[in-house]
């Protein structure tokens, strides 16, 4: 029996996600799961880069990207499910962060796409190879 399911998008993918969204809240609501929804924005890695940034810009990226994340979800499934969903943003590396929020979260499922595939990355992108690889749960990938 799933308890948690943790949905991984890219709100900088535009619509590439939905399918991926519209997914994980059918396995969610299959197994009348808690959905939750992670989005990553990049670190700005050495503390020189952040230099060239205002300093209250991370936390209007994060304000920014949240309210993304909640229009994706609402315009997906509904303002009425919008609400019963965990909306995640965190700050790092895609694959990492997914993980920490799984963990966290103690998510028994992570739902994830299979975007941007590369050849080299055997039409799995390098993001989700990384999760399904170092993941203590199952991972569902939505091609």
């Amino acid at each position: 029996m799933t308890n948690s399911v943790l949905c991984a998008v890219d709100i900088s993918n535009g619509d590439l996600d939905v399918h991926v969204l519209k997914t994980a809240a059918a396995l969610a609501d299959q197994n009348n799961a808690q959905l939750d929804v992670v989005t990553v924005l990049p670190d700005f890695g050495e503390s020189w880069v952040s230099g060239f940034f205002q300093p209250d810009f991370h936390e209007k990226a994060l304000d920014e990207a949240h309210a993304k994340l909640t229009d994706m979800c609402t315009a997906t499934l509904g303002a009425e499910r919008n609400e019963k969903i965990r909306h995640v943003v965190a700050t790092g590396t895609a694959y990492q962060e997914i993980l920490k929020t799984a963990e966290s979260a103690k998510s028994d499922l992570i739902v994830i796409g299979a975007h941007k595939p590369d050849l080299k990355d055997y039409l799995l992108g390098p993001n989700a190879a990384r999760v399904v690889r170092h993941s203590t749960v199952s991972v569902y990938v939505v091609r």
